[in-house]
């Protein structure tokens, strides 16, 4: 079993909003670099395009050196409500100092990059995938503009149901226009974003999922708590993240609110 350090797993008890705070911190730190002309827009999208699967075998092959030198995983510190597939960010500096890295990949945060390189399964077999800056920043306005729009209202700004307990968001009750965040599943589509009735907001990845299942002809294999995420991580770079669990439901992907967790 891997071993992981203390502070990695249950450090402390902080709030929810704690957690959106130290986020906040790492937007505020990727805008800083556009507005100082280090990484320009289009110096970023050519960065991002290249293909993404030249970095992901060169980072697994360090985090599994490193893990068989030292018996624990080159993690950051996260707190104990971070959810699953945000909780275990790759610490690209303990790569370094241990000589496994000199070269950072180029799409990653640290290097200016909109990606934040994290592990997934770390438990059973650590694997490497990639958290989209972009999306996650996006769905943390949003979240603050449903937030101020509740306070002010008394109400939150429901769109058509999706399913028990779930809408979409209404952007026109936000007095906003629909941000056009692009699906990293599927770069030919916009994603919507759903609302809680805890206030709690996501990406909605159902139609990225409904493609994959009816792609892998996986619909009579699924069952019914089965948190769909994993088929999206299984066959892409990415974590869906910000998203809700999904569970098959009458033939369809359905957010749940309580996602599905790994043995600690």
């Amino acid at each position: 079993m891997v071993r992981v350090r203390n502070g990695q797993r249950n450090r402390r008890k902080t709030t929810a909003g704690n957690f959106l705070r130290r986020w906040g911190v790492f937007v505020s730190l990727s805008c800083i670099l556009l507005l100082n002309g280090c990484l320009y827009p289009d110096e970023m999208r050519k960065q991002n395009n290249v293909n993404l699967q030249e970095y992901l075998p060169v980072v697994q092959q360090a985090v599994d050196v490193y893990r068989e030198k030292t018996g624990v995983l080159p993690i950051k510190n996260s707190e104990i409500e971070t959810p699953l597939y945000e909780k275990y960010v790759i610490d690209f500096q303990k790569l370094k100092e241990r000589g496994l890295m000199s070269t950072l990949p180029p799409n990653a945060f640290e290097s200016g990059g909109t990606y934040i390189y994290v592990l997934i399964h770390v438990e059973e077999k650590p694997e490497v995938r990639l958290m989209d800056l972009k999306g996650y920043q996006t769905v943390q306005e949003l979240q603050a503009k449903v937030e101020g729009y509740k306070t002010k209202n008394g109400k939150l700004p429901k769109g058509e149901p999706v399913s028990n307990g779930f809408h979409y968001l209404d952007f026109t009750q936000l007095g906003m226009k629909d941000p056009q965040l692009k699906s990293l599943f599927n770069r030919n589509q916009t994603v919507s974003f759903v609302l809680h009735d805890s206030g709690k907001v996501g990406i909605d990845i159902a139609p990225d999922l409904a493609k994959e299942i009816e792609k892998q002809q996986l619909a009579s294999k699924l069952e019914a708590k089965q948190d769909l995420r994993e088929i999206l991580i299984q066959s892409t770079p990415f974590v869906p993240v910000p998203s809700f669990s999904y569970h098959w439901e009458k033939g369809q992907p359905v957010p749940v609110l309580e996602p599905v967790q790994e043995t600690p």
